[in-house]
Order: structure tokens, then sequence, then C-alpha cells
């Protein structure tokens, strides 16, 4: 094949074109935004001529209701986390832990499961097992959330009574009013000694980690504290032949960072040796609800008999008395009757 040679009508051609196509771009960008232009325009008219069904100034979006701190960010899902979790969370095991590596909580959690597991002789204690969890928790936020779970009444805020808004009712965890009424506690302290959150607060100290049960099993207790925090003879270890896993040094490194420091029971809190002693109750809840029933009975049946016998009691001195009266009274009747009478 030949080889090419440049022609120079064929580099004018070229030159030619190559100026008309840039030619026709400044016009085609003016064609779209004069569309873009006039598009806009209409939708503007468009909208103002739907002035009608304007929104008022004041709406306040069902979806999105005024807090008192963004409720987009990680704090705030973290806040209402929490409180919900204080609130549906009838026992909470509060530890302190020591920098624990990914791998020694899923060595530690996996323990716990197992325990956990052993118990569960009916479907409602499955059920149970199922829902305990481990988790590492924000301090400070978990310190608010307790606030509010403390100080903060829902029932006790007015509803809006301004614009559209009126008879709504904005008394979430987010709100100002949830927001004020923690920070009216902080400034009185004299107020916070005596409370829950009082003698919980000196406890939200360091990184800090929860164990949550859906419900107060005092064996499910027992089986968690004999693995995370043991104590002979009320809380042994699990044997090396029943737990093999145990001994694994991962996990034994893991409890030793990990310190229980209290527990939140039905809204009381408790220190380590009160969450022993409702973890030692034998027999759990039922036991002690028949101890109490036999309590209250015995203590009805002191007082029945107690009241029969001062009844008793009065009784037989009021018959003592009778027949000793009688027996005084015979003599004098002897001697009034005539000789004859005797006689005969």
């Amino acid at each position: 094949m030949p080889p090419r040679l440049r022609c120079p009508a064929s580099a004018s051609l070229t030159a030619s074109i190559s100026r008309s196509a840039v030619s026709s771009r400044p016009a085609m960008l003016a064609i779209a935004s004069t569309s873009s232009t006039r598009s806009y325009a209409t939708s503007l008219s468009s909208k103002s001529s739907l002035g009608g069904l304007r929104l008022p100034d004041d709406y306040v979006p069902p979806t999105k209701p005024p807090t008192a701190r963004p409720p987009e960010v990680r704090k705030a899902q973290l806040l209402r986390t929490y409180t919900s979790l204080l609130r549906s969370t009838p026992l909470i095991l509060v530890f302190q832990h020591n920098n624990l590596t990914a791998l020694e909580w899923a060595a530690v959690r996996r323990e716990l499961r197992l325990a956990l597991a052993a118990i569960s002789s009916n479907p409602d204690d499955a059920l149970v097992t199922a829902d305990v969890k481990l988790q590492i928790i924000r301090t400070r936020i978990f310190d608010v959330a307790l606030k509010i779970v403390e100080f903060f009444d829902p029932s006790s805020v007015a509803p809006v009574k301004s614009g559209s808004n009126k008879n709504r009712v904005y008394n979430h965890d987010l709100s100002k009013a949830a927001y004020k009424a923690i920070k009216s506690v902080s400034e009185e302290p004299e107020k916070v000694a005596d409370t829950a959150y009082g003698q919980l607060s000196p406890l939200m100290v360091g990184p800090l980690a929860v164990l949550t049960f859906p419900a107060v099993s005092p064996a499910h207790l027992a089986a968690a504290l004999s693995i995370l925090a043991p104590q002979a003879p009320a809380f042994p270890a699990p044997s090396r032949k029943k737990s093999p896993g145990y001994y694994d040094p991962t996990v034994q490194n893991a409890l030793q960072k990990l310190l229980l420091v209290g527990g939140r029971i039905e809204g009381k809190v408790f220190d380590v040796d009160g969450v022993r002693w409702v973890g030692g109750i034998e027999g759990g809840l039922d036991s002690l609800r028949a101890q109490l029933v036999y309590l209250l009975q015995s203590a009805g049946l002191g007082l029945t008999s107690a009241l029969e016998g001062a009844s008793k009691s009065l009784w037989l001195t009021m018959e003592s008395r009778r027949s000793v009266l009688e027996e005084e009274s015979k003599p004098a009747e002897a001697a009034a009757e005539p000789d004859g009478e005797k006689k005969e």
C-alpha cells in the first residue's frame, strides 16, 4: 500500500469542520439554558398559582417533631436507644472493662451463651436466654439517658396551643421539655442523692458495658455471674470438664479485664452483694412468692390465734368467777332454810 501524502485541500477541509463544530456548541448550550430557564419560570408560575395550598409558617411535620438536639446525629440515636433500654429492661448489670479486643469480647459472649443455654429447661427460659445481651455503652450518653428516665415525666408536658400545632404534645426523649427537666435537676444536687440516679451515678466512670436481661430470673443471673464474676461457693466457675473453652487464655484474659460494679433491678440500684443475693434466690421468683404467701398466711393465723386466745381466756375467767360466786352463795341459802324443811 503506497504511503499517504498530506494534501492542502484535505487539511483545509478538516479545519473548517472543526471550526463549525466549535461554533455550534455555544448555540446548543444557549438553547439548553434557555429551555431550562423557561421550564423553571413555568414551574415558579405554577407554584405561585397554587398559593391556596401553602403550608403555614409554624407547620411541624409529624415525623420530625421539634427537638433540643439534632435527631439525625448518632448521639441522638444512642440516647433514644438507651432510654428505651432502661425503660424496658428490668435487670441490668454494669461492668467496667479495660481495653478488651474484639476476639476477647466474642469469646466471652460465646461462653456466656453456652452457660445460659444449659439452664433452659422450658420455652420461657429459652426466650430469656435469647434476649440476654452483653454490649458496650457510651458512658456520658448513658448517664444522660438515666437522667431522662429518672427525672422526666412525659405525662406532665402540656400540649402546644399555637397556630396549626394545636393540641400536640411533644414529650419525647429529645424534646425541649426533657432537656429542661434534666437541666433543672442538675442545678439542684440535693434532690438527686436519694434517687436511683444518685446511687448509680458514681458508677458511671470510665469505659462501661452492660448485661441486660428481659426478665428478672435468678437462675439466669446466677449462670451469668458464674461466668463473668465467679465467686465460690455461691457462684463457682464451671469445671474444665464441663466447659473447656472457659479456660482458654483468651477468655481468662478477658475476664481479668471485667469488673462487676453494680446493677439496676426493677428500677432500684443494687451493689455487688445485692446482685449476688438476687442471683442466690433458690427456686427463682416463684419460690420467693411462695415464701411471701406462706409468711402472710402464718401472720394471719398468728393474729387469729392471738385474738381467739384473748377471747377464750376472758371466757374462762368469767366462767371461773361465776362458779366461785355460785359456791359462795350456797351456804347462805342453806342457813336461810327452816329446820323442818331440813329434816324433811
